[in-house]
């Protein structure tokens, strides 16, 4: 007679299909097509063009001309999300190019580009580090886009190239500056490889800005299940309240460079290391 044991509930993932043998660098983009039939796949050097049914091959749509004069590498790309035939890919000098597939096979010429000039009182010998683009995404409704360098976010209007914009109801420059209380220690941070850390952005369901900042404290140590988070602020200075955290006793080994928000609801998952937060709006 079989005799029932309780046992541990085990989740893991089953890979259906392999697409393997086309990347010599490590991926750091995968983009479904929103024909449902193809999906891009970006690594430093190339981009390539899969179909969901075919496995064992690809079609490279960008890759680089002459190995020898290399100057930027490929950091991020994305499918547009109504418009199959397009998508952006960001690079390692802060630009960002919009690319057709209806213009060439190879999309080695960008239709437009995204870049903004750089302001010479701020320039470092980190400057060219933390203008890396680590990644891009575009806003649900297609017009706009979301790109995250090591110090700020930006949002792009695809119908505007020299400078990020932000035009829900006012056309004012948006430039967001989520770490620049790290500006002072960028020495640190290079030291110990911190500056080259890639952070993602994400997109609320409804592409709103509520014109607020928040910082909340993701930290295990100090957060409990199903506990109310309470703002925290970094203070730069040597006087700090009581819920300022103060830029200098900063751990930089424990980050969160994955997110992801809920296309309806407002959820936020965060991963660092083997951590998964999950954080919902306080409900009434």
């Amino acid at each position: 007679v079989p005799v029932l044991r309780p046992m541990d509930l085990m989740v893991e993932a089953s890979p259906r299909r392999v697409f393997a043998n086309a990347h010599t660098y490590h991926i750091n983009s995968i983009s479904v097509n929103s024909d449902h039939e193809t999906y891009l796949s970006a690594d430093d050097l190339r981009i390539n063009l899969w179909h969901l049914e075919i496995t064992d091959r690809s079609f490279s749509i960008l890759l680089p001309a002459n190995m020898e004069e290399l100057t930027e590498v490929i950091t991020a790309a994305e499918f547009h999300p109504d418009q199959c035939n397009t998508f952006v890919y960001s690079s390692s000098k802060g630009t960002i190019r919009l690319c057709d597939m209806r213009a060439s096979a190879l999309c080695d010429q960008h239709t437009k580009m995204f870049e903004e000039p750089e302001d010479p009182n701020n320039r470092s010998f980190f400057s060219e580090i933390i203008s890396s683009i680590s990644d891009v995404k575009f806003s649900h409704s297609g017009r706009y886009m979301m790109t995250r360098d090591y110090l700020s976010v930006k949002i792009w209007d695809l119908n505007m190239e020299t400078r990020p914009v932000e035009t829900y109801q006012l056309l004012t420059v948006l430039f967001y500056q989520v770490h620049e209380y790290l500006r002072s220690k960028l020495c640190s941070l290079y030291e110990n490889d911190c500056i080259f850390d890639k952070f993602e952005c994400c997109w609320n369901g409804n592409d709103r800005d509520y014109r607020q900042d928040v910082t909340f404290e993701a930290s295990r140590e100090n957060s409990k299940p199903r506990s109310v988070l309470k703002p925290r602020k970094i203070s730069t200075g040597g006087k700090r309240k009581k819920d300022e955290i103060s830029v200098d006793s900063l751990d930089f080994n424990k980050k969160i460079l994955h997110t992801a928000w809920h296309p309806l609801d407002n959820i936020i998952a965060v991963a660092t290391t083997n951590n998964l937060y999950i954080f919902q709006d306080k409900l009434n």
